[in-house]
């Protein structure tokens, strides 16, 4: 049993082991301190407009770049890898526009805060008083950065955390508290002279190693730009109407991803039975059913249509 008497190295293998008995695949822990590396970078691919519309990228860089801010007197940041990674082919209608694998079941929002909330309530409840907060995907925090100086991985040629026992099919998680921790080091790059992710981009967004344009990438096109999607990128999304995978699905690491274990990131049955055209003529009433604690609901209803009307156009109206 876990108390506030134990060595940081002894809290942070029973933090480790709850974790995985929660359904996390990976654990790994850092000293909450400044990001120095991340900062010139990230001040860098912002001055580039790398990140399109998306302005909350740009909101609060000191707090991105400091989890101190975020939590004071903020002691560890633990990272935690939780897999979507579906079955290996999902079965679809040979006209299926795609989306991607992450968006096939529930919100992850829901699915891994819950577990991330529990995680924080059983230290609590072993340890005592610990001020804390969860985060998955929704506040100002770097998570591949920590989760790289956490051991769980590297951050791959298309800036997506690898891990080399399975891949990059993940949603990283955090927990921000002020326990001490004993921290993990990272892990050394193994992309090598692989090109394979820079190579298969239908947009070219990747404009150099490491370095993703965002404004250029399906998944900003087909989620985050509001306006209309440009012309001259209509014939290159790849039939995707919400995200992409395509820099995943040919990194050779992921022929080690195995099949997610979660029931709530099972596919809808209704998605994978959706044709183009069921897609173009999409009814509110099916659309409620479709986005109901789904990552499709941030998109809309009109929003769906409108991709799946570019992707019909650049395919000559099939």
């Amino acid at each position: 049993m876990m108390n506030a008497d134990l060595k940081a190295s002894e809290r942070a293998e029973w933090l480790k082991q709850r974790a995985l008995a929660l359904g996390f695949s990976f654990c790994g822990i850092s000293k909450a301190d400044f990001l120095e590396d991340e900062a010139p970078r990230l001040e860098q691919w912002l001055k580039q407009g790398m990140h399109g519309e998306m302005a909350y990228m740009a909101n609060h860089f000191d707090m991105r770049l400091d989890p101190r801010l975020l939590v004071p007197g903020a002691k560890s940041v633990v990272s935690l890898l939780f897999n979507y990674h579906p079955e290996p082919a999902l079965s679809l209608p040979d006209d299926a526009l795609k989306i991607s694998k992450y968006a096939y079941g529930e919100d992850y929002h829901y699915v891994v805060k819950d577990r991330l909330k529990q995680l924080l309530d059983d230290v609590r409840a072993l340890v005592g008083e610990v001020d804390g907060r969860a985060f998955v995907d929704s506040a100002p925090v770097l998570d591949k950065a920590w989760a790289k100086r956490s051991g769980l991985g590297w951050i791959g040629k298309n800036a997506n955390l690898i891990n080399k026992k399975q891949g990059s099919f993940f949603f990283i998680a955090e927990l921000i508290i002020d326990l001490e921790l004993a921290p993990d080091g990272p892990v050394r790059d193994h992309c090598g002279t692989c090109t394979a992710c820079i190579d298969a981009c239908p947009t070219e967004a990747i404009v150099e190693p490491y370095v993703v344009d965002g404004s250029k990438c399906i998944s900003y096109f087909t989620i985050e730009l509001k306006k209309e999607i440009p012309q001259e990128w209509a014939s290159k999304m790849d039939n995707w109407i919400f995200g992409c995978d395509v820099c995943q699905d040919v990194c050779p690491w992921n022929r080690f991803s195995v099949v997610h274990q979660e029931s709530r990131f099972a596919p809808r049955e209704t998605l994978l039975n959706m044709s183009s055209g069921d897609w173009m003529e999409l009814s509110d009433e099916l659309f409620q059913r479709l986005a109901q604690r789904s990552p499709l609901k941030r998109k809309g209803l009109e929003g769906l249509k409108r991709n799946a009307a570019i992707l019909a156009a650049a395919h000559g109206g099939k």
